[in-house]
C-alpha cells in the first residue's frame, strides 16, 4: 500500500469512525479520557510515523516506544487540542505544522483509559525540543513498512495468570507493541478500506498498553 498525502486527506474526508477497540481485561466503569497524536510526517522521500522511546525512569511504560499523547485536561476542548497539547510539549512538535486528517476508533486500554487516536500529516522541517524526563528519543519508520501486514507480529504473554494477545512490529531495533501497535494495526484497516474500519477480530484479541 502507498500512502501519500493526497491519498491520506482522500480516506479521511468525511468519515467519523464509530467502532471501539478494547484490550482484554478493560475495567468497568468510566475510563480516563486520553489522546495520542499519529504523526504522519509528509517527509520527501515518502510518509513516516514520528514516535517517542520512552526513558526508563518512568513509573508507567518505561522505555516503550508509544505516540506522543497523554490524558485530556479540563481545558482541552476536544480531543484534538489534547493530542497537540502533549505532542508540543513531550516533542516540541509545532501544532502549526500539523494538519490533523481525522481519527481511528476509539482504543481503550487494560489500565483504564479511553484513547482517541488523532491522526495529523506533519509538515517538515521539524526542529523538535524532547522533553529530557519523559521522552528519550524520536524515530521515524516509514509508513509503507507499517501499512505492510507481513510486518505484524501476533504475540502471546503471561500476566498475573493470564494469557493476553498483542501485536509487535519490530524496525531496526525498535519494539513497537501493545497499544501502539494495535492503534497502527487500526490505521491500517482504516486506510485499506479508505474509510472507516468496520470491526476486526484481530483488534479484539487484547492488546497490552
Amino acid at each position: 500500500m502507498q500512502a501519500t498525502a493526497i491519498w491520506l486527506r482522500a480516506c479521511f474526508t468525511g468519515a467519523v469512525p464509530t467502532q471501539v477497540v478494547l484490550e482484554s481485561g478493560v475495567p468497568e466503569g468510566e475510563l480516563t479520557p486520553a489522546a495520542v497524536l499519529v504523526p504522519l510526517v509528509a517527509r520527501e522521500s515518502g510518509i513516516t510515523v514520528l514516535l517517542t522511546q520512552r526513558t526508563a525512569h518512568l513509573r508507567d511504560h518505561a522505555g516503550q516506544v508509544s505516540f506522543p499523547g497523554g490524558r485530556s485536561e479540563e481545558s482541552d476542548p476536544h480531543p484534538e487540542a489534547t493530542a497537540l497539547r502533549e505532542a508540543a510539549e513531550e516533542v516540541g512538535l509545532d501544532p502549526r505544522q500539523v494538519e490533523i486528517l481525522g481519527r481511528l476508533p476509539e482504543y481503550r486500554t487494560g489500565t483504564g483509559f479511553s484513547v482517541t487516536p488523532v491522526v495529523g500529516l506533519v509538515h517538515p522541517p521539524l526542529d523538535l525540543k524532547l522533553d529530557d524526563f519523559e521522552v528519550a528519543e524520536v524515530f521515524e519508520p516509514p509508513l509503507a513498512f507499517l501499512l505492510d501486514r507481513a510486518n505484524h507480529q501476533r504475540h502471546k504473554l503471561e500476566i498475573r495468570g493470564a494469557l493476553r494477545e498483542y501485536w509487535a512490529m519490530p524496525w531496526q531495533g525498535y519494539y513497537i507493541w501493545g497499544a501502539t501497535a494495535g492503534m497502527l494495526v487500526s490505521l491500517v484497516d482504516f486506510l485499506e478500506q479508505g474509510g472507516p474500519p468496520s470491526a476486526h477480530p484481530s483488534l479484539t484479541g487484547g492488546e497490552l498498553d
